[in-house]
């Protein structure tokens, strides 16, 4: 697990240019705490950040291929190859020759033998960059799912590119400014493929390759969720899923590091720290979970939240034989600004869920303690159609994303704008934007033979949480572990996994009248029957009014700063109305609390990045 950067210009020679990449990737030092090196050519430079997960002593990046004094092939690399043994074999049987123990030098002598077509071979979550001299071509890879980003920025003469976009902000070419559709892109909560938010900066798209020549930028997909009918009956269904699953789990484990699962109680990690301990070689594996001081005792109801966490937690480890370990997090730990510094930096973005993010970043900051290797049960909503947005109806039958018409009910502009100036947001216009996008991935949806209009209509469901909202998870997961240098895995974002649970028709995906049928059932015996009948609970939030008087605090100095960056983007006569009210912002539902939650972020994201907006 790494961070990597670089710089390709086929004007410029670049051997002097060390310096320049070694500030992009030292800007992102907390994904690579345990090495750092540059590689310069005449028209390449690429630098590594090192987190040691796999054979520690070896696989130094930026590792380069050679003949005979001659450079082939040097590459940077970020994530972990699932079959990177099975390759190594398959490779050394077609004649290569290997002098590290890890995956790494499986990728570049896989990029050796197949080109841009060798991200076909991988499985597993990656990100990485090949620069070929012999050719001056330079190849970007992302893996399927996009558990792994890649940011670049095309250049006159050729590209940057990083693991995180403040790398790309470290180059004196590239300046943090976000347009119309950028804002737009931020405040719909969607995760555009390729769109990056700052103009001129991009994502290479999940499951693609981008080739870089003096001719141009050039991207092929390699990989798309399929279009078929699901043929196997309910119990070949169920056994399938159980198998596949634990395959996935069962090839997340391997590190030469301490490794752990993250476990909220709720079925998607349960299931994860079951199997974990079921292939554990014996040692009894270690599992955390995220709550706050008091929270259990004072838990109340909301749109969201039906029971507290903690006691299902509790319950799964005692039944699967984990070491658990609570991290009970305090209203002061939440409000801490160098937490929220942290949690906002280390995304490069203000998201309208703050709090979820310092939480989470402050659970794996406690994980890391312990170990540098953490799985988690994102993803399994998205393919086994956990949410409310997979079920209520005004929503699916909405005609745009269910999880922005959700925000649309909290506020017109959706959720967290609330507080923004009208101007502003009439300008930015997120219902058009979202609408616009919403046709395009629509179009991207193949049909599948003889599927009726509801089965239909639920599968396009699913293609746009895997490819509009998981993304936005993803990213997050990732940026704030290895924030902390904690590496994050995601068992559900198995390939063979999603192309499996993707086809299966909606009528079994809720067979017994409850979401995720198919996974409830492989799943029995290995958990508490409570747990496999508990109903989705998101992430949890602190419903402390401590918290609430902590939002209205910040919020009143905001307003009372005339040197606030967000002070001109804010609806100031709505803000005061608020803050006349003299209690504090509520903590429980979604909109007061967003609001204000997204403003705050708007405020420390222009103070420290020096935003430049043109909308």
């Amino acid at each position: 697990m790494c961070g990597l950067a670089g710089w390709i210009d086929f004007e410029r020679d670049l051997t002097e240019h060390a310096a320049t990449v070694r500030t992009m990737v030292a800007a992102m030092a907390n994904r690579g705490p345990d090495a750092e090196a540059v590689w310069t050519g005449r028209h390449a430079a690429l630098a590594s950040r090192r987190l040691a997960v796999i054979d520690l002593p070896g696989s130094a990046q930026p590792m380069v291929a050679e003949h005979d004094g001659t450079v082939l092939a040097v590459l940077v690399y970020t994530g972990e190859v699932y079959n990177y043994r099975a390759l190594r074999d398959r490779l050394t049987a077609l004649g290569h020759r290997f002098r590290t123990a890890g995956d790494t030098e499986v990728v570049l002598r896989a990029y050796l033998e197949w080109g841009e077509h060798c991200a076909e071979h991988l499985d597993g979550m990656f990100a990485f960059a090949v620069w070929d001299p012999r050719h001056d071509t330079l190849l970007l890879a992302r893996d399927r799912l996009g558990v792994k980003p890649l940011y670049y920025a095309p250049t006159a003469q050729g590209v940057l590119f990083g693991s995180e976009v403040k790398a790309l902000f470290a180059h004196p070419l590239v300046e943090p400014a976000v347009d119309r559709e950028g804002l737009a892109e931020l405040l719909s909560y969607i995760a555009t493929p390729g769109h990056a938010v700052y103009r001129g900066v991009r994502q290479v798209r999940a499951g693609h390759v981008l080739t870089v020549t003096r001719g141009g930028l050039r991207e092929r997909r390699y990989w798309e969720l399929p279009a078929h009918e699901h043929t196997d009956d309910w119990p070949t269904t169920v056994d399938t899923v159980r198998g596949l699953l634990e395959e996935a789990v069962a090839s997340h484990l391997v590190a030469d590091v301490p490794l752990c699962t993250l476990l909220s109680g709720g079925l998607d990690s349960s299931a994860i720290a079951a199997l974990a301990a079921r292939h554990g070689a014996g040692t009894r594996p270690r599992t955390f979970a995220v709550d706050f001081e008091g929270h259990t005792e004072r838990f109340r109801q909301d749109f969201w939240h039906d029971s507290p966490d903690a006691p299902y937690a509790a319950e799964v480890a005692a039944f699967v034989g984990t070491e658990h370990r609570p991290v009970v997090l305090r209203t002061a730990d939440l409000a801490d600004p160098v937490t929220g510094h942290a949690a906002l930096v280390a995304q490069d973005l203000p998201r309208p869920t703050p709090d979820m993010d310092r939480s989470l970043y402050l659970l794996l900051r406690a994980v890391r303690q312990h170990s540098t290797v953490a799985l988690m049960g994102e993803a399994a909503d998205e393919l086994f159609g956990g949410y409310r947005s997979f079920t209520d109806r005004a929503l699916v039958d909405s005609g745009n994303f269910p999880w922005v018409t959700m925000g649309f009910g909290v506020a017109p502009h959706g959720m967290g704008t609330g507080l923004l100036d009208p101007g502003l947001l009439q300008k930015t216009d997120v219902p058009g934007y979202s609408a616009d996008r919403y046709a395009e991935a629509v179009r991207e949806v193949p049909p599948v033979a003889g599927e009726d209009d509801r089965e239909a209509l639920q599968r396009r469901v699913g293609h746009l949480h895997l490819t509009r909202w998981l993304p936005l998870l993803l990213t997050r997961n990732d940026h704030l572990g290895m924030a902390v240098g904690l590496e994050i895995r995601v068992p559900y974002c198995d390939h063979r996994l999603v192309e499996y649970v993707h086809t299966i028709p909606w009528h079994l995906k809720t067979r017994d009248g409850q979401e995720k049928s198919p996974l409830r059932a492989a799943l029995r015996g290995l958990l508490p029957e409570s747990v496999l009948r508990r109903p989705k609970s998101p992430f949890p939030i602190t419903q402390d009014p401590g918290y609430g008087h902590v939002l209205r605090d910040r919020l009143a100095d905001v307003v009372a700063d005339p040197n606030s960056p967000v002070r001109p983007l804010l609806d100031l006569p709505a803000a005061r109305r608020l803050l006349a009210e003299d209690r504090p912002v509520h903590t429980t539902g979604w909109g007061e609390r967003r609001n204000v939650e997204m403003a705050l972020q708007l405020d420390a994201w222009l103070r420290h990045y020096g935003v430049r907006l043109t909308p």
